[in-house]
């Protein structure tokens, strides 16, 4: 069972023009990697967030400082799929529209990167040897989870839980929700570690929890906007 959060109910008083923006960049880049055809793994190999670019005396040796320091931030612009921009996107959608109304446009989209070089590094840090591209905006999107987590535990959030071939909404607490995923990151990463040691790679659950945490951290030290944002309840 995967709760989709599809809405919030804050009353924000500024638009979320930042947030648009990123959804917009983050599809016209996915879009550009339909483009490239039979070119689209080159691409990824270049751009992509690949661990042991960072780990290995070799890939410290060789690596030009354009293509090391490079993918830390446009492998969080990079998809594999429909599927996955649209998740993420989602995701930013329901929860940064919030987090940026409240901490501004420029904390939001410096918290926003930053908790993305802090789900970079933590990748880094878990599977040093992985030499598979880790691609994707949910490290950077994981730490605006943890930002609501922080700033609104009580917002309801519009949830579709799919129940057996029947889908339902419901409005869970956005510290249930979100609580809930962090959760699932982390005991997943945990149990994947055998694994991806392995094979030397597989879905970036430490970048989620790094990310998630430094959301959290940085909810905390960013200074809020002097303006009170209102829940709204439902219904």
């Amino acid at each position: 069972m995967i709760p989709i959060p599809l809405n919030d109910h804050i009353r924000r008083q500024t638009f979320w023009y930042l947030t648009l923006l990123l959804i917009l960049a983050n599809t016209w880049v996915f879009l550009y990697e339909l483009s490239l055809g039979g070119r689209i793994n080159g691409f990824i190999l270049l751009n992509g967030l690949i661990p042991a670019r960072y780990t290995a005396r070799q890939g410290l040796t060789l690596a030009h400082p354009a293509a090391f320091f490079t993918p830390l931030f446009v492998s969080m612009f990079l998809h594999a799929g429909w599927l996955h921009l649209i998740g993420n996107m989602l995701f930013l959608f329901v929860f940064g529209r919030s987090i940026e109304d409240r901490y501004g446009h420029g904390n939001y989209l410096l918290m926003y990167f930053l908790c993305g070089l802090t789900a970079a590094l933590s990748d880094i840090a878990m599977n040093p040897t992985s030499r598979i591209p880790t691609i994707g905006a949910s490290g950077a999107i994981a730490g605006i989870l943890g930002a609501y987590f922080v700033s609104f535990p009580s917002a309801r959030i519009t949830t579709l839980i799919p129940l057996f071939i029947i889908f339902w909404t419901f409005q869970i607490p956005a510290i249930l929700i979100l609580g809930y995923w962090f959760l699932i990151q982390f005991v997943t990463g945990f149990q994947m570690l055998s694994i991806e040691s392995a094979t030397g790679g597989g879905v970036a659950w430490w970048a989620h929890v790094g990310g998630f945490a430094a959301g959290m951290i940085l909810a905390l030290i960013f200074p809020k906007r002097r303006r009170r944002v209102v829940e709204v309840l439902p219904g």
